[in-house]
């Protein structure tokens, strides 16, 4: 059975998007973009709600993030993603597969693949219903050293308590410190 992971990054605060969906307070060096380029040869079937999906396919593809991150754009280009929405009309970034149903049943059977693990990035509105849905088997956040005082919730509209153990940290010169996080059954 395929597991389900989420990677996103947040403030000290608990926001993983500022006002206006500001996400420019996120620090990321050398030290992080090896852990990110690291990550993507796990093969992991990305997965992005609409407003992620479309910030990612305006940005990796072209010759600026080739250039300037190859190593990520290489993987990123080349991963399996799936796009979640319900307007979204196509989605033409490579190795991308539209899903405009449900999300939670799309998952639950994308997880009955044996050895098929996926990754959210960013994409809040469906981490919320993911979690709450008991699908997500662990997060892994990178926390920023700023505060902001006001943005979204990376748990925005969780409904009941999510019960985490710590499973790893690391902590980068930037300050940026990686918590890691497995879903632990309520009870």
């Amino acid at each position: 059975m395929g597991t389900l992971t989420v990677f996103n990054f947040m403030t000290l605060d608990g926001y993983f998007k500022g006002p206006n969906g500001d996400i420019s307070w996120n620090s990321h060096g050398a030290e992080e973009g090896e852990l990110a380029a690291s990550a993507l040869k796990s093969e992991n079937t990305l997965l992005f709600g609409r407003v992620t999906y479309e910030h990612m396919a305006s940005f990796w593809p072209t010759p600026d993030a080739i250039k300037n991150a190859p190593a990520i754009a290489g993987g990123m280009n080349r991963a399996e993603k799936v796009v979640f929405s319900r307007t979204l009309q196509k989605a033409e970034w490579s190795n991308t597969r539209l899903v405009s149903g449900n999300l939670e049943e799309e998952v639950r059977r994308m997880k009955q693949v044996p050895g098929k693990n996926m990754t959210v990035l960013g994409s809040g509105s469906i981490v919320t219903q993911l979690a709450q849905a008991g699908l997500v088997d662990g997060f892994e956040l990178m926390v920023n050293p700023v505060a902001l005082g006001d943005g979204t919730p990376i748990f925005k509209g969780l409904k009941e308590r999510l019960n985490l153990k710590l499973t790893e940290t690391r902590t980068f010169r930037s300050g940026v410190v990686l918590l890691c996080y497995q879903t632990v059954e309520k009870g």
